[in-house]
């Protein structure tokens, strides 16, 4: 067998495989031998069919399944032969035989960039102290109170602040109505920002029965991707207007939230929920601080096959969540190439990230145990309200285990790489947290 070896890419090559003459015909001749035993042709006794008429009948047939066995069968020899250290399943751009009797295809394949590893235990992060002031609190509480509260249609004024408006609304560009974005009797909780401040405050003054017109300029980074980057303009009709009837923040009211004796018990736990909320997001914000700071610590090449399959797995995931809105990319206006060129940046430091985490995994010597598994299980498990033994039957197909153990790795890693990262808290600035009010959900 011989194998060459050309530079096709970033970490991507070209290998060149060429099987010997004597390997395919045997291969060949195996395969129209069985054919002869099995097949039946008019004109001929089973068993008993030349191989010219064979190879006339069924030849293609046959070269294509041999083909196909040959690439399977010598493809990771090839692989050792050439010393290659290979990260993804090869593209075989071409296959075929040759007039000497040979069989060669060409694959395609990344290989696994060389790096020394930089600093990564010792780095320094700075989180935010995590505080709760009275005022957030105080807020929370509020939410609460306006949550708990009953409805009461009124007749008599225009929609306020802190009202819940019953609408009818269609979205036009263009001066065409988008039929993505309508609504008949949609709620809209004037004031909460779900549906975007200045939608929300279209709706201020309306009385019932009464309609209105205003256009939205949305900015190209909100969420919504039939919105993003859009002046729509929408089309409001108020159906009915309810106004809070909100309890007194009392014992009683704490009584009716739930297992709570005062109104000072109900605070403590809400306190105790914000600063568990602040922790989780901590942890979150923590990780991204730490990967940035080790990847700008770390400068080589990865693979464009890699990062072009993670781009891919980024525009199945968007497709996915389309879908469940009856969208497509083309019906969302979304540009295929555009996306490829915002997700690829990302994509490239997520493939990066992964190869220097599995590099300090083989330095520092940690690895998956039994027990880290059957904890992913059992996490699995709980998420989804199933039984371990579901979770671990449908991990047993090798396929679906192997990306999830490497999940599991990579958080096995980041545990150890936070324990060696020193934390410099810094005060929260008043007002940081501001709410997002591009009407998005509109």
């Amino acid at each position: 067998m011989e194998v060459s070896v050309e530079d096709a890419g970033a970490l991507t090559k070209k290998v060149t495989v060429v099987v010997p003459a004597d390997t395919v015909s045997k291969r060949l001749d195996s395969a129209y031998r069985k054919l002869k035993s099995d097949v039946s042709i008019k004109g001929f006794r089973k068993g008993k069919v030349p191989l010219k008429v064979l190879e006339k009948s069924h030849g293609e047939q046959v070269k294509a399944e041999i083909g196909e066995k040959l690439v399977q069968d010598t493809y990771f020899d090839a692989i050792e032969k050439a010393g290659l250290n290979v990260v993804v399943h090869p593209d075989i751009k071409s296959h075929t035989y040759i007039e000497n009797g040979t069989f060669e295809y060409v694959a395609e394949v990344a290989v696994k960039p060389e790096f020394e590893l930089g600093e990564y235990k010792g780095v320094k992060v700075e989180l935010p102290e995590i505080t709760v002031t009275d005022e957030e609190t105080d807020a929370a509480l509020e939410s609460l109170r306006k949550e708990m509260a009953p409805l009461k249609s009124v007749n008599d004024r225009g929609v306020q602040l802190n009202d819940v408006v019953v609408i009818d609304f269609q979205g036009f560009h263009n001066n065409e109505p988008m039929k993505e974005i309508q609504g008949q009797d949609y709620s809209v909780d004037i004031g909460s920002g779900v549906n975007g401040k200045e939608f929300e405050e279209a709706c201020i003054g309306l009385t019932k029965g009464e309609e209105t017109s205003k256009v939205v300029s949305f900015p190209s980074s909100v969420p919504n991707p039939v919105l993003a980057g859009k002046d729509v303009e929408f089309k409001i009709s108020v159906k009915d207007i309810k106004e809070r009837v909100l309890a007194e923040l009392d014992d009683e009211f704490a009584k009716d939230v739930g297992e709570f004796d005062s109104i000072d018990a109900l605070k403590k736990n809400i306190t105790e929920k914000i600063t568990k909320e602040k922790e989780e997001s901590r942890k979150g914000d923590f990780t991204d601080k730490l990967m940035m700071q080790i990847l700008e610590k770390h400068d080589f090449e990865v693979p464009d096959k890699l990062v072009a399959y993670e781009v891919n797995e980024q525009i199945k995931q968007l497709e996915e969540r389309l879908k469940q809105q009856d969208l497509t990319l083309e019906s969302a206006g979304i540009s295929y190439d555009k996306l490829i060129e915002d997700y690829k940046e990302a994509s490239a430091k997520r493939v990066k990230g992964d190869f220097i985490i599995k590099k300090i995994a083989e330095v520092e010597e940690i690895k998956l145990g039994d027990d880290d598994i059957k904890t992913g299980f059992e996490r699995i498990a709980t998420q989804y309200g199933m039984p371990v033994e579901e979770v671990r039957k449908y991990f047993g197909n090798r396929d679906d285990l192997l990306p999830f153990m490497n999940e599991l790795l990579n958080e096995k890693v980041l545990g150890f790489l936070r324990d060696k990262t020193e934390i410099i808290e810094v005060p929260v600035e008043a007002g940081s947290d501001t709410a997002d009010s591009t009407g998005e959900n509109a």
